[in-house]
């Protein structure tokens, strides 16, 4: 079992013809997820890999395929809208891989989201996987990842892959792999994903990757020390950023006591997580952990 995507999901792409659309979509295919249809205005009615029908709209593409996933590839000043439009057509999770989205625009996709029966990933995040479902929908390499029992919820998408990496070279597979996104404001946090794994039977622990800049990490310590059961390690990055300065993602700067790693640190370490010093001991920490 897996949270969020399966061996059942129906995925559609938007921009499905784009260079960064073309490539993952095939990606993806490659790896077994179920690619049933693509959206490009202007290209309907022709095929992607002689296979996928593509449709001028998402509207036609729902109509004809029902997809239940969306994954947004489409370029920053028309991705809000394509988010709108999943939403609007009410598909039940949009992943959103664009970056640069101006705050102000998602805010206001996500107020809209709240009113719909759908979740957001991202923006800007590297999408979600399920090894043992052969269900990739993201831009994640689907190389390094191994079926099994332990969960990854990250701000970050490299140190989401890194994460991946030592857990696979020790033998540590993964039920769920899932990125929430770097910027400010994201549709999904850390505590639903959380709440989500708590109640997955195939995740018996969790490693949650998370960074300088808001309080989602704090608000997942909140959630861990009142609702989360099952073992977690944490690492938090951007320990020497300087004050003010943007470290990468745009949701990645301390403007505040609260913003920085030490805070975050110290709420997780209070809930119960097993804290992970610096990336290069993801895999020994979790190790650890399992065998305590």
């Amino acid at each position: 079992m897996s949270i969020l995507v399966d061996i059942n999901s129906r995925i559609v792409v938007q921009g499905i013809t784009g260079k960064e659309g073309s490539f993952h979509a095939q990606r993806c295919i490659d790896f077994g997820t179920n690619v049933v249809a693509g959206v490009t205005p202007g290209k309907g009615s022709t095929l992607f890999m002689d296979s996928v029908p593509i449709f001028d709209t998402l509207e036609q593409a729902v109509e004809k395929t029902q997809p239940n996933v969306s994954i947004i590839f489409v370029p920053a000043p028309f991705a809000p809208d394509a988010i709108l439009e999943a939403a609007e057509n009410e598909i039940p999770l949009i992943i959103c891989i664009t970056e640069g989205l101006p705050v102000q625009d998602t805010i206001r996709v996500v107020r809209y989201i709240e009113r719909k029966p759908v979740r957001l990933l991202g923006p800007n995040c590297p999408g979600i996987i399920s090894p043992g479902d052969k269900c990739k929908v993201g831009i994640m390499p689907a190389s390094i990842h191994k079926a099994g029992k332990v969960g990854v919820v990250s701000r970050s998408g490299t140190l989401t892959y890194e994460t991946v990496q030592q857990l696979s070279e020790l033998g540590i597979g993964q039920s769920t792999c899932v990125g929430i996104g770097g910027d400010p404001v994201s549709g999904t946090t850390f505590a639903d994903i959380l709440e989500m794994f708590q109640k997955d039977p195939e995740t018996d622990a969790v490693v949650l990757i998370g960074e300088i800049g808001g309080t989602k990490e704090q608000l997942a310590a909140d959630y861990i020390k009142n609702s989360f059961k099952k073992p977690i390690a944490s690492l938090i990055v951007g320990q020497t950023a300087p004050k003010g300065k943007r470290m990468g993602h745009a949701g990645a700067v301390v403007t505040g006591p609260a913003a920085l790693a030490s805070e975050k640190i110290a709420a997780l370490r209070d809930a119960g997580a097993f804290i992970i010093n610096t990336p290069s001991e993801i895999g020994s920490t979790v190790q650890k952990m399992l065998n305590t």
